[in-house]
């Protein structure tokens, strides 16, 4: 049965926001399941599409950065070398290959654990804080929505990652 249970340690809302990323970060690790670095490094068609490694290096960046906003602190550097940038000098998701979905998986369980860590400090009315956020035009919005948009993303991005998972098999199939 799916439901979203509140983890017994967070305010209700905080719990059933963070149960809806959770469950999302668990769904994404099913569906990279089983990817070979091929696959994983596949920029579909032509190449004219972002990779799943370069979608899920996104998602955690994209995260990351969501956390330390909720917690009203900067991005640490360790964190913005390793992850990052947000985008290339062309406006693009940085190009990234040769890195195992075992090694993505693990280090979106660590953002996870973060976010998990930095909800258990949040109540309900904490969620109507208002933060900034974006890298060209500034934005508000409350910490509630950035939450929401934490899960709502990364199925965003989950569906590219499927059609990227049957253009490979399709393309694999018409190779042999």
């Amino acid at each position: 049965m799916f439901d979203l249970k509140s983890d017994s340690s967070m305010s209700p809302i905080v719990g059933m926001l963070y149960s809806a990323v959770e469950q999302n970060c668990e769904r994404l690790r099913m569906i990279t399941q089983g990817m070979t670095q091929d696959e994983l490094d596949y920029r579909g068609p032509d190449d004219r599409h972002n990779s799943a490694a370069q979608l899920i290096k996104h998602l955690m960046y994209v995260d990351l950065n969501w956390v330390y906003r909720i917690k009203g602190q900067p991005l640490p550097s360790t964190y913005r070398d390793k992850y990052g940038p947000m985008i290339d000098e062309d406006g693009r998701l940085p190009m990234i290959a040769g890195v195992s979905v075992d090694t993505f998986m693990s280090d979106y369980t660590n953002v996870l654990a973060l976010l998990r860590d930095t909800c258990r400090k949040l109540t309900d009315a904490d969620l109507e804080q208002v933060v900034r956020f974006g890298h060209e035009n500034e934005k508000e919005a409350t910490i509630r929505w950035g939450i929401w948009h934490m899960a709502d993303h990364n199925r965003y991005h989950q569906a590219h990652i499927n059609q990227l998972r049957k253009w490979y098999r399709n393309n694999e199939t018409r190779s042999k």
